[in-house]
């Protein structure tokens, strides 16, 4: 796949996207968008990939959108364009996403690492909503997923005031999954993402959709959902293939099917 500004790499059931707008910190125009929700697309449909990681750079993840992209945006523009359907795509994403985080992340770039699945992060990472400054509020999933991730004052605060907080506070707020130094950012986030690529991939695209289903439904609602994709990974190859390899002590080979 060409981009222009994302890069693509596929390495055994790992495929990386990196954002790849140095000059401006990463910032998410709707072309970066597009080109993000179309490399998912392929990723997608791709059986060899188990696993996305997706990244920018030492100096930003993504420092925000980009906020010329605003100016002159009416209400009904904004609520008629594509914008909503680019989120709601990577939403989607049936298999695992990992972020790994370096530098800003902030405004749209904090979503769009919150809308991963895992974060890993460097020790320089800063995470934050600034948008109150420019007069608006967090619109791509912020004021929803921040809460659910370090509690409703903490997010309030950081909502509110626009301010940023440090990987180690992300870290114990609950918000990352790990904090590496900078130079181990890239092999901590491939080694998380080659363990979960090493699972059986049926399974691990059906506990993934447990557990955002547990984010957003009531408890009896979940236990349902729950109960029904257990019972499908029962009808999978790689189960009987699990439960053999573990009757005979050994790996199991798992194949997808």
């Amino acid at each position: 796949m060409e981009f222009q500004n994302i890069l693509t790499h596929v390495d055994g059931h790992v495929a990386t996207i990196r954002l790849n707008r140095p000059k401006v910190l990463n910032a998410l125009n709707g072309q970066t968008m597009d080109e993000l929700c179309a490399a998912l697309d392929a990723f997608e449909a791709d059986p060899q990939v188990r696993v996305v990681v997706l990244t920018g750079d030492e100096r930003a993840f993504a420092a925000g959108a980009d906020i010329g992209e605003f100016a002159g945006v009416t209400p009904v523009g904004m609520l008629e364009g594509p914008r909503g359907k680019r989120w709601d795509r990577i939403r989607a994403f049936p298999k695992p996403l990992i972020a790994a985080v370096s530098g800003y992340c902030l405004g749209g770039g904090c979503e769009l690492a919150m809308a991963c699945d895992l974060i890993v992060a460097s020790e320089t990472a800063r995470f934050g909503q600034p948008e109150i400054n420019l007069g608006i509020l967090p619109g791509a999933g912020g004021t929803q997923r921040l809460p659910r991730a370090v509690g409703k004052h903490r997010a309030m605060e950081m909502i509110l005031t626009g301010c940023h907080i440090t990987a180690q506070q992300a870290y114990e707020w609950g918000l990352v999954n790990r904090v590496v130094p900078p130079e181990a950012l890239m092999d901590e986030a491939y080694a998380l993402a080659r363990e979960i690529a090493s699972k059986a991939p049926v399974a691990v695209r059906l506990a993934k959709a447990a557990v955002l289903r547990s984010m957003d439904t009531p408890l009896d609602v979940g236990l349902d959902y729950e109960r029904r994709l257990f019972a499908i990974a029962f009808g999978t190859e790689d189960k009987e293939e699990g439960v053999r390899a573990f009757l005979e002590k050994r790996k199991p080979v798992f194949q997808g099917r």
